[in-house]
């Protein structure tokens, strides 16, 4: 009950304890256990628990032990001050408050500098050395943490008796902790302790730190901004003003309002009390509007608020083309709205999200989705840390790290300028969105860099830097480098506005009450209004030979057909067909870091969603990416390039989580095997998203790339679970390795190259291009067959995938393939008015010119499949998209559709090896998924796969089991019309799993004889193992890594022309004699290449910091001077120990350092 009572208003406790603590001295080893307790009982905490020296079970423990492991495999202690899982790591110092000089101190703690030096003297250079070494130690020690125990959200650095420091990371990657919550409130004096307002943050700290991420509160404040000015939009169209000038006003209006709340017009509510002062009389609203934003403008004295006003310009109040500054006319409801919104707190906004949702308001197709999720802040984090912030904190790092040495040596001078010429890079870094959208990607890259910007200004402030030169430098992080590329106008805007909110929020952060520099916004045309991808002299309408203006169907508007009663497209919906002249690729702005999320739409989708005229104008401007790519890697095609000339340091992209399937991978291998080659450095291959519309289920891909050869990491959801705000909530495990095209670190199956061997023999079945195609088999009677002569080779059974996963819909399909018009109209009337009235509508409006010119004929009628097919009494297939990955065989008769992966063999022995583990392991792992289904790719999945060197007694084995597997399924499936193949095979990944059955899959067991195909499966399995002459039960990665080996050699053997044929009689004939491909080969491997010793000091940090990371096991001075050429062993010490200081390394005591991962 006494502790809850100190939670109120009364101090008294809380003077006594600040009065008694800040007289504290000595060391911190006697003091910080009764501190940290102590102040436990004032906050109404429960304090630390005792130590079970058990670290799985010291959740909030004193001295919490964590081991650091070191990349020779050995270990060594540490010990954390005050742990609390999932809440904080908290490291205590002891500093005294007698006067003394005294500089940065570098003896690492614990290590081999003798004996420790007295207190530090807060208040001086090496007091800041303190407090910066402590937190370096705490962020060692929460890298050291299990795995499980996942980052804490603070890490919290104590002086006793004198301050705290917190510092925070909300995204759960534990490589961002920055100050919190910004740079002004991140070092709590103690005597701080007396505002409720201090004690309720270390209050969460402790017990629900979560609650404390900003992001979940300003998401409902921007919410409800948001939802007043979607209101007000539709009220403003509504009567009759045009949308663009609606978005216009509304623009203006609500960052007056935000200038009002953050105090950049006089007075606190000076705009909300102007329009209440207007209630009653809504038509004195335009001239005063127009007034204020006029002075505004110019930063003149305005009549409204009778108050000079500061000037804003930057564009957002510029004058309008008649030289004057037009607001809109509001009605009483309309004004209230205003008032309304006028009154929330737009301070808090948060940008991250306030872009996309304002955008909607503004788009009366988007404002029904106003109330839809958002992208989550976390998720953006996700890609903006590790493509900008890591690679710009770990220059940080350096920059800290040779201050420091230069401070230990006296010279403060020198050290300020090393932080001084830092923050000059800081603010000279361009940053590059090529899709921006409302500008959420780039709002999220300014606000981390000004964070950023915090600490540099922070550490120069201890350094001794002039309070009245710190913010006088001439320069810092703003919206001028924040550049993006946006082809809708509204959005564009957004973005810029975007940019300023935020903008202007970090400086009031930062710097309190005072103003920013005049005029408030500048019009640095950051963002610019244009296509990304292209460009091009002109766009023409294209005319038939009478000049008349050619069109196609709009590809949404229908009508019902008068015979057929069936939905047909509207032929009167029209759009004109254009051409771009003289395209070419566009040119992006010149950027340090390219990052963003560029729109997906599926190469196959182009004519529907761009017109036929900008899809074969992207082709042609772009020949050397397949036409069947997402339009999502034509931006990470152009981002790879310029990072691998040089042009741009690092890029990051969200793309669809297809980005391993075939034409997206080719596009990936490109970069990574090219001459000048980038590498992905990051990758989440399948991450749930939350796309423009709403749609909390899609799943992207993440991926970051640099230039060189260099290993990635590769972080895999393992866990999801519903969070706040529409989030999915995931948990990562990561991966270290060099990361392959497929998104993935193991065997390189992305790079088996196509195999002569298997050419010609696998394609996808016939894809219609019309539904009307497809009859019953009454229908085909009806058609005349069984009646007309001829007709039983142009009607024939039909088969697509769920045909063969589920049970046969016993289908047929007219395949008029070999006739033209006049013969089909002349031989079988009956089906050429059939597919005349069910299939030509449709072609009439599609795009493609040969597609309505044989509108009787199928769209892709497979004619190099049907003359692999030829003469073969069966073949086999596969269903392209399943859960299960099995291969069956059909009888020639039948027609396959598209969605069917066919094979023009009809040897059982090929069904065996297709059907082994080995080839479905090969298969699932170098073909697509599509959600949580595998996909069969031939280009990668068949062309490049090695068949064994089979003896003819291995193959008779094989064949034997294959046809016995391919009869047990048919005549289970005929016992019974509930049995499905995907539900036997269901029931055997059961069986195999050892997990429970339910009734239904006893009973499909039971029918099934399922126990029967699982035996069958394994001895397959193993014959085909044996083909290979490999163990039975390899592993499924040794099995990859053995069949990508067998891949190379078989591509060699195929240059010296020993081709093994699978079909040699057909194959021979119609293969033509290949080329020899290029060999690719590895070049040996080159002696270590000594690099020269930087002359930079923060560069020598940071090179010296890559040395230890990149060895497997602990160096010491002797060991890093032998990777360079003529490096000071003196300056490598001390370098060590300043990388020990801050936690960057772990001085051993023996005088070897290792790196902390």
């Amino acid at each position: 009950m006494a502790a809850k009572a100190q939670q109120g208003g009364d101090n008294h406790p809380v003077a006594a304890f600040v009065a008694r603590w800040k007289a504290s001295g000595a060391s911190e080893r006697a003091n910080f256990q009764p501190f940290l307790t102590e102040l436990c009982g004032i906050l109404g905490l429960e304090p630390p628990h005792g130590s079970t020296n058990d670290p799985t079970r010291d959740e909030y423990v004193f001295e919490r032990s964590v081991t650091f492991h070191h990349p020779d495999g050995s270990n060594s202690t540490g010990r954390i001050d005050l742990y609390k899982r999932h809440c904080f790591v908290l490291e205590a110092k002891q500093g005294m408050a007698a006067e003394e000089p005294a500089l940065f101190d570098l003896t690492p703690p614990g290590g081999a500098g003798g004996k420790r030096k007295t207190a530090a003297v807060r208040g001086t250079a090496r007091w800041s050395d303190l407090m910066l070494r402590a937190r370096g130690q705490a962020e060692a020690y929460a890298k050291a943490l299990p795995t499980e125990e996942g980052w804490p959200p603070f890490l919290i650095v104590c002086d006793v008796g004198h301050c705290f420091e917190l510092f925070a990371d909300f995204s759960g990657t534990g490589k961002h902790y920055t100050q919190f919550p910004d740079a002004n409130g991140f070092r709590i004096p103690i005597e701080a302790l007396t505002d409720p307002a201090i004690r309720d943050r270390l209050r969460s700290v402790w017990s629900d730190p979560l609650a404390l991420d900003p992001a979940h509160e300003k998401a409902k404040v921007t919410r409800e901004v948001a939802a007043y000015l979607a209101e007000l939009a539709k009220s403003l169209e509504a009567a009759g003003h045009a949308p663009a000038s609606v978005a216009r006003f509304l623009t203006r209006c609500l960052f007056t309002m935000f200038a009002q709340s953050v105090g950049l017009l006089p007075g606190e509510a000076v705009f909300t009390d102007l329009l209440k002062d207007m209630r009653g009389t809504p038509e004195r609203f335009k001239p005063m509007a127009e007034d204020l934003w006029r002075a505004m403008d110019t930063g003149s004295f305005s009549p409204a608020l009778r108050s000079d006003l500061r000037r804003f310009n930057g564009g957002l109040f510029a004058s309008g083309a008649k030289g004057g500054i037009e607001a809109l006319p509001v009605n009483g409801l309309q004004l209230g709205l205003l008032i309304d919104a006028a009154e929330r707190d737009w301070s808090q906004v948060e940008p991250a999200i306030f872009g996309t949702l304002l955008e909607r308001a503004l788009d009366r197709d988007e404002r029904g989705r106003l109330g839809a999720h958002f992208t989550p802040r976390a998720y953006v984090e996700r890609l903006i840390l590790p493509t900008v912030m890591e690679p710009i904190r770990e220059q940080w790092e350096a920059a800290k790290g040779a201050a420091v040495q230069l401070a230990t040596g006296g010279d403060l001078e020198k050290a300020r300028a090393e932080i001084r010429a830092f923050h000059k890079r800081l603010c000279d870094l361009r940053i590059l969105d090529p899709a921006c959208g409302s500008g959420n990607f780039l709002y999220v890259t300014l606000e981390h860099m000004k964070r950023l910007e915090g600490e540099v200004i922070d550490l120069l402030r201890d350094l001794g830097e002039a309070q009245e030169t710190l913010g006088g430098a001439g320069f810092s992080v703003d919206p001028h480098q924040f550049l993006g590329i946006e082809l809708n106008p509204r959005a564009q805007a957004v973005a810029e506005m975007v940019l300023w909110i935020g903008y202007l929020q970090w400086h009031y952060r930062t710097h309190g009450k005072t103003a920013p520099a005049e005029p408030i916004l500048r019009n640095f045309r950051n963002i610019e209004c244009r296509d990304a991808l292209l460009e091009y002299d002109s766009v023409e309408i294209v005319r038939d030979t009478n000049g008349q203006a050619r069109s196609v169907w709009d590809g949404k508007t229908f009508k019902t057909h008068p015979v057929t009663g069936e939905k047909i497209p509207d032929d009167e919906a029209r759009i004109e067909v254009t051409r771009y002249i003289k395209p070419t690729a566009a040119k992006w702005p010149e950027a340090d870091y390219i990052v963003g999320n560029p729109p997906f739409v599926a190469g196959k989708d182009f004519r529907a969603e761009f017109g036929s005229g900008k899809a074969e104008a992207l082709w042609a401007a772009y020949p050397d990416l397949p036409q069947a790519a997402d339009i999502v890697m034509y931006w990470w095609h152009k981002a790879a390039d310029l990072v691998a000339r040089g042009k741009a340091r690092r890029f990051g992209f969200i793309t669809t989580n297809s980005m391993h399937q075939v034409f997206a991978r080719r596009v990936v291998q490109a970069a990574l095997a090219a001459r000048r080659p980038v590498s992905i450095v990051f990758a989440i291959p399948d991450h749930p998203w939350v796309d423009g519309a709403g749609n909390a289920a899609v799943r992207i891909a993440m991926t970051v790339a640099d230039a060189g050869k260099h290993d990635g990491r590769l972080l895999t959801v393992i866990e999801e679970r519903a969070g706040r705000d529409g989030e999915v909530e995931v948990t990562l495990r990561e991966q270290n390795g060099p990361i392959l095209a497929d998104l993935r670190i193991g065997a390189d199956v992305a790079s088996a190259t196509p195999l002569l061997s298997n050419e010609a023999l696998c394609s996808p079945g016939v894809k219609l291009h019309g539904a009307g195609f497809i009859v019953t088999p009454s229908q085909a009677e009806t058609l005349g067959l069984g009646r007309t002569p001829g007709l039983e080779k142009f009607i024939r059974p039909y088969r697509n995938g769920r045909d063969l996963t589920s049970r046969p819909r016993g289908v047929m399909v007219i395949d008029l393939f070999g006739l033209d018009e006049d013969e089909v109209r002349r031989q079988f009337p009956g089906v050429y008015q059939h597919v005349r009235d069910h299939v030509k509508p449709e072609r009439d409006e599609n795009a493609r010119e040969t597609y309505r010119r044989y509108w009787w004929l199928y769209g892709e009628p497979r004619r190099e499949l049907r003359k692999a097919l030829a003469g073969l009494p069966r073949y086999i297939a596969t269903v392209e998209t399943a859960k299960h990955r099995a291969f069956q065989f059909l009888d020639a008769e039948t027609l396959p559709d598209n969605r069917l992966i066919c094979f023009a063999l009809d040897d059982a022995y090929f069904l065996g090896v297709l059907s082994s583990a080995i080839h479905v392991r090969w298969a699932l792992q170098a073909g697509g998924t599509l959600e949580d289904r595998p996909i069969y790719t031939k280009t990668t999945c068949f062309d490049p796969f090695p068949f064994p060197a089979a003896t003819p007694a291995q193959q008779a084995r094989i064949r034997q089991l294959a046809e016995e597997i391919d009869q047990h399924r048919r005549s289970r499936l005929a016992v019974s019309s509930e049995l499905t193949l995907t539900g036997l095979y269901n029931v055997l990944e059961i069986e195999r799993a050892g997990l429970p059955m339910t009734a239904k899959d006893r009973a499909i067991h039971e029918q099934g004889q399922v126990a029967i195909l699982r035996a069958l499966h394994d001895d397959l399995d193993a014959a085909v193992s044996d083909a290979y002459g490999w163990p039975a039960h390899l592993s499924e990665e040794e099995t990859l890594t053995r069949l990508a080996a067998l891949n190379r050699a078989r591509s060699e053997a195929e240059m010296r022309g020993e081709v093994i044929w699978l079909r040699p009689e057909f194959q021979t004939s119609v293969v033509r004699k290949a080329k020899a491909a290029q060999l690719d080969l590895a070049a040996p491997e080159a002696k270590r290449q000594r690099s020269s010793w930087p002359a930079e000091l923060s560069e020598q940090v940071l090179s010296v910091r890559r040395v230890l990371a990149a060895e497997a096991q602990p160096l010491n001075v002797a060991d890093v001077a032998k990777r360079y050429q003529r490096a000071p062993k003196a300056r490598i010490e001390s370098t060590l120990a300043t990388l020990a200081a801050l936690g960057h390394a772990r001085a051993l005591g023996d005088g070897r350092f290792a790196a902390l991962r």
